[in-house]
């Protein structure tokens, strides 16, 4: 059995450590909070836009359609791969970071797929694939519309220039505190509308239908990568605010059962010298 001081030793490191992870699991809550309504607010307006500039785009025939929905054959795929730039959020980044491994060897089996990552913890992985063409890690310093909007225009150029044939968005959708699903989520070239949907001939146009889908469709995708962004960050939140409520009651756990293991070891030491006093007594008495 390890000696007393060995045993408060790790008591008090157990006990640091839970603080530090019932800290960061506050402040993850807090921050968790901001974020959650930031994305809860903003995704009825991205969905229904983004639905009705896909039937735009589908009705628009032959030349008048957007050079967004121009399908080609598929030769060449940018996977754009949300994660983080800090760790300690449970399987967050790991989750992200297999699916597009997975994605790149299955779904696009043959093709040449490349990587633009956003957060330093994919970056940091896939980099050593050799198949990183640029990173935005700086995007969580000051995660605003208007920061996105040139990561959505560059995305835009590689698409448009012919660079990519197609561009997929890798990321963590925002369930709840506790879940968090991955996603993967064309960007490019626009996915076409569901036949089930209303059709876009039903509204009346003013301007024309191909200035309204020209003006409207980056904006559109702007708000697309955006809304993605928004949601990774709070999935990273809710997987680091769980990850710590878990780390610390494993902590908890382990310091009651050290301090468990100290009082028995305690009561040894104690039993041990009493015997040992008892039986010099009576040697002397002997």
């Amino acid at each position: 059995m390890a000696n007393l001081k060995e045993i408060r030793g790790r008591i008090v490191s157990v006990s640091s450590t839970m603080q530090i992870t019932s800290a960061m699991k506050m402040v993850s809550a807090a921050k968790l909070k901001k974020a959650q309504d930031a994305i809860t607010a903003m995704r009825p307006y991205a969905e229904k836009l983004t639905e009705l500039l896909q039937g735009l785009s589908a009705s628009l025939e032959g030349d008048s359609g957007s050079a967004y929905a121009a399908q080609r054959e598929v030769k060449k795929v940018l996977a754009v791969v949300i994660t983080s730039n800090r760790g300690l959020c449970g399987a967050f980044n790991t989750n992200v970071i297999k699916e597009a491994r997975q994605v790149a060897a299955t779904t696009f089996t043959g093709k040449q797929v490349d990587f633009m990552t956003i957060g330093k913890k994919g970056d940091d992985v896939l980099r050593k694939s050799g198949a990183v063409i640029e990173n935005h890690n700086e995007i969580f310093d000051d995660l605003t519309f208007d920061h996105v909007s040139d990561i959505a225009e560059r995305l835009m150029s590689l698409y448009v220039d012919g660079a990519y044939d197609k561009i997929v968005l890798l990321y963590n959708h925002f369930k709840n505190a506790a879940t968090q699903e991955v996603r993967t989520e064309q960007f490019l070239p626009i996915v076409p509308v569901a036949e089930e949907k209303e059709p876009a001939s039903d509204y009346i146009f003013e301007p024309s239908r191909e200035e309204i889908v020209e003006t409207l469709i980056p904006k559109s995708l702007k708000t697309q990568l955006y809304k993605a962004i928004r949601d990774s960050f709070a999935s990273e939140h809710g997987a680091r605010m769980t990850a710590m409520h878990k780390a610390t009651d494993n902590a908890k756990e382990l310091r009651d059962q050290l301090k468990l293991t100290y009082n028995k070891a305690r009561q040894a030491a104690i039993t041990n010298e009493i015997l040992e006093i008892v039986g010099g007594a009576e040697a002397l008495n002997g």
